[in-house]
């Protein structure tokens, strides 16, 4: 088989299983969780696109995805995209350690339990903020 068709049945069993844990959400009445979460990668890619424009981000982001070239190049099915992924996950937890917080908040176009879990994930150590620094 070639690799585009491998590479379609991996998003195909990838979307069944997304869809039905988004159903098995709804069912048991998560409505907010079954929004978070199906709104969770959109949201994602409209914070990155905003923190791509903003002149107040560095440029090295903006940079290495404009790249034609890449760690893993793009064509490598899942590979290429996941190294693209991995260093944006970077960069946004250096951005929100050294202070962006406030920007990640202004720029997330998602629902606040979406960007709570990638701000969680972003602090040193996954930790929660000082109860007097939630603001």
């Amino acid at each position: 088989m070639e690799w585009w068709t491998w590479l379609l049945i991996s998003l195909g069993a990838f979307l069944a299983v997304y869809a039905s844990f988004l159903a098995w959400l709804v069912i048991h009445g998560r409505h907010e969780d079954a929004r978070a979460l199906a709104t969770f990668i959109p949201d994602c890619i409209v914070l990155v696109t905003r923190l791509a424009r903003d002149p107040r981000v560095p440029f090295a982001l903006v940079a290495y995805l404009a790249l034609p070239f890449d760690l893993v190049p793009d064509f490598i099915p899942v590979a290429g995209q996941v190294d693209d992924a991995i260093i944006v996950a970077l960069v946004l937890r250096h951005f929100v350690r050294a202070g962006g917080e406030p920007m990640m908040r202004e720029l997330w176009p998602g629902p606040e339990q979406s960007l709570a879990l990638i701000l969680r994930l972003a602090r040193p150590g996954g930790s929660q903020p000082e109860p007097d620094a939630i603001g």
